[in-house]
């Protein structure tokens, strides 16, 4: 599956050594693809509205539990095709920001990183 390279920072696409838009290589394309879908806010896919994390429903404005979070971005990694499993660190969470990393392993063992 190919997927476009965004800027870790900006979360914004990246330009390659020709100019053209950069492609993501696995398996660090499926970390990035999993930090995706954990900041999906539930409803905003347009084609498939069940997916997403009910960030307006159930945690903005209320400090849920940290382990209630890690559930959901774990739950949302594990929705990418070939994750097989995920693991979330949250390093810090002030003023409604949260960041942290997601770990995830595909089917051969193969596990990478990417930032939330």
């Amino acid at each position: 599956m190919k997927t476009l390279l965004l800027d870790t920072d900006t979360w914004d696409l990246v330009a390659d050594a020709s100019g053209n838009i950069a492609i993501a290589d696995e398996p660090y394309a499926l970390a990035q693809d999993a930090a995706s879908a954990i900041r999906l806010f539930a409803g905003e896919l347009y084609y498939d509205t069940t997916q997403g994390i009910p960030y307006f429903d159930q945690i903005l404005g209320k400090a849920p539990p940290v382990s209630l979070m890690k559930a959901y971005f774990n739950r949302a990694a594990l929705t990418v095709p070939g994750v097989v499993s995920a693991q979330t660190f949250i390093q810090s969470w002030t003023d409604r920001t949260v960041t942290g990393q997601v770990q995830v392993t595909d089917a051969a063992g193969n596990t990478t990183a990417a930032s939330l």
